[in-house]
Formats: structure tokens, C-alpha cells, sequence
């Protein structure tokens, strides 16, 4: 007999603000009627509030929350007010980078590796601390346990060799048809094995806005049929930039002595990736310019800001280490 993984569901963050506060008591409680339309446009977007209210309204699209009726997934005042959200998070996006319609130029930017690169992956390989990486593992555990996810609404949304070479690599992604390959699974398993908690969003309400934003913005480009071509050029962009940076995470866990399963999953990534760069430069996002020349400034945005949003937490992650200070909202465990 099958055993089956039976998991609870995640259960509502505590609020950052009137934002979030609107969008979790309604949940928690019924309808309400505080959704504050001007407060969301005026929002910080890339702030703590507006982020944890949209990714709890994004939620309701994956997994949901426990006791909370599936039935608000499609609740015509909290869209709306999920709207003003995006409409706000979007035009932060749209803002903070440089536009243009140059993606073979900015995806031949992505394939250099700097020969002094500064990033999160490079401090941990060369002088990371255990903290430090299991902060790292809390922080991605809010995207790699529902990976690939975000990806999946493009699909229908794709024609001829874009949607046959995208679904293909989606198909790795979720495993190859085998459960316990599935990425998220094997980010599950990487997080037991390094002590952590495995369960879905177990660590929403550690996270800072800076990862919610990279996860939101996925959700944003996956359900929105028109902005299809921004979530190709996300998808491409993270799939070009993996590999090299699973290489030195898989180099840092070495040094550090982590358990196979911490490793194996970047390991996997490694191969994996390197070949999925492949596919989406050349049959995914090639053939949708092909088709659709005019989505080229949306593929572009989605290239720009993933470059962003990645840029702006690796900021905040080696920021707070440096100053010797956690880069989550509150500590895993207390710190040396």
C-alpha cells in the first residue's frame, strides 16, 4: 500500500500593518468591509505590508490557509482589492528598472559570471556560517517548497514550440513524474535534514518583504494573461543564473558538512539548469518573440526585475551578517 504525505495547511501570518491586517482578518473572520482602496495605492510597494497582503491573497491560488473557505480564492471585493495590490507592486516594478526591448542583450548579460562576484551564494562557499545558511534555507523555503508552481499558469497561455519546451521543462522540475524528485520535495527534504521544519510556509511570518516580493512578483506574472511575457522573461533569467549559483551553494554545504539531502538538492539543480537555460533562451523565449514580437519590453521587465528583487535581498541578507544580525524578521534560534 501507498503511503501518502498528508500536510496540514499553513495557517494565516500574523499582519505587518493595516494592509495585511485587512486581508488576514477577513480571512480569519468573514467579511469585512476595510479593504482601504487609497491606503493600497498609496503603499510602499515593496514594503512589509502590502507584500504580506499580497502574498497572502496569492496564497489562496496555491494551497490555501487552514480553516479558511477555498471559496475566497475567487471573492470579488478581495480581487479587487488584490488588484490595487498589484497595480501598485507592478508600478514599483515598472519604476526601479530600465525597461527597453534588448532580451538577447540582457539574457547575454546574465550568462557572464563576474570574476569578483559579491553575492549571497559566494559568502557562503567562502566564509558562511551554519546560521547564516540556514537563514538562507528559511528565506527560499517561502518559493522552493511550492517550485515550479508560478511557472505552471504560462502554459496555457503559450503556443507551438514555446509551450511544448517550457512544459518539458517544467516536467523536470516536477520530478519527471516521480514524487520524491519533485524540486519541492527536495527542498522539503533538504530542510529536515538540516534540523528545520519542513512544512509548507513554515516560515512565512520570518520572512521579510524583500522574499516575499521575489515570490509575489512570479504570482503576479503567472496570473495575469497579459503579462505572459514578463513571467517567460523571469523564468528564463532564474534558470540562466541557477546553476553557477547552485554550484557554490553545493561548494559551501561541502565546507560546512551539511547532509547529503542539503546537497543533493543543489546538486540537482546544477545539471538540471544548465540545460534549462538551453531550452528557455532558445525554444521558449525565442519562439514567443518569434510569434509575438511585441512581447518583447514585457519579457524584458521580467528579466529586469528579477535581477531586481534578487538584488535588493541580497542586499538585506548580507547586510544584516555583516553587521552580525539576523536576516529574518525573527532569529531561527538564538544567535551566536
Amino acid at each position: 500500500m501507498t503511503t501518502i504525505d498528508r500536510e496540514v495547511a499553513a495557517r494565516l501570518p500574523e499582519i505587518r500593518g493595516p494592509l495585511s491586517a485587512a486581508v488576514v482578518d477577513t480571512l480569519a473572520g468573514g467579511r469585512r468591509d476595510d479593504f482601504d482602496l487609497e491606503a493600497a495605492t498609496d503603499a510602499d510597494p515593496f514594503g512589509e505590508d502590502l507584500q504580506l497582503a499580497l502574498y497572502v491573497c496569492y496564497e489562496l491560488h496555491y494551497q490555501g490557509f487552514d480553516g479558511v473557505d477555498a471559496e475566497w480564492e475567487w471573492d470579488a471585493r478581495l480581487l479587487g482589492f488584490r488588484s490595487v495590490l498589484e497595480h501598485a507592486f507592478l508600478g514599483g516594478l515598472r519604476a526601479a528598472v530600465p525597461g527597453g526591448d534588448d532580451v538577447q542583450g540582457l539574457l547575454d548579460e546574465l550568462l557572464v559570471e563576474p570574476v569578483d562576484g559579491a553575492g549571497v551564494s559566494h559568502f557562503l562557499r567562502d566564509q558562511g556560517e551554519l546560521w547564516h545558511v540556514e537563514e538562507y534555507f528559511a528565506h527560499r523555503s517561502i518559493y522552493h517548497l511550492k517550485e515550479a508552481d508560478p511557472h505552471a499558469w504560462v502554459i496555457p497561455r503559450l503556443r507551438g514550440r514555446a509551450k511544448a519546451a517550457l512544459v518539458a521543462v517544467e516536467f523536470d522540475e516536477f520530478g519527471g513524474g516521480r514524487a520524491d524528485q519533485a524540486h519541492s520535495r527536495l527542498f522539503a527534504d533538504l530542510l529536515t535534514a538540516a534540523g528545520l521544519s519542513g512544512d509548507y510556509l513554515a516560515y512565512l511570518d520570518h520572512a521579510p518583504a524583500q522574499t516575499l516580493a521575489t515570490v509575489n512578483m512570479m504570482s503576479l506574472f503567472g496570473l495575469h494573461r497579459s503579462l505572459r511575457g514578463a513571467l517567460v522573461g523571469h523564468f528564463a533569467a532564474a534558470e540562466i543564473t541557477t546553476a553557477p549559483a547552485a554550484r557554490r551553494m553545493d561548494q559551501a554545504l561541502e565546507r560546512l558538512g551539511a547532509p547529503g539531502e542539503c546537497r543533493y538538492f543543489y546538486t540537482e539543480h546544477i545539471e538540471a539548469d544548465a540545460v534549462h537555460e538551453q531550452v528557455l533562451r532558445h525554444d521558449v523565449v525565442g519562439d514567443l518573440l518569434d510569434r509575438e514580437p511585441e512581447l518583447a519590453a514585457d519579457i524584458a521587465l521580467g528579466i529586469q526585475a528579477t535581477d531586481l528583487l534578487e538584488n535588493r535581498l541580497t542586499e538585506h541578507l548580507l547586510g544584516a551578517w555583516s553587521a552580525g544580525k539576523t536576516s529574518l524578521l525573527r532569529p531561527l534560534h538564538p544567535l551566536p
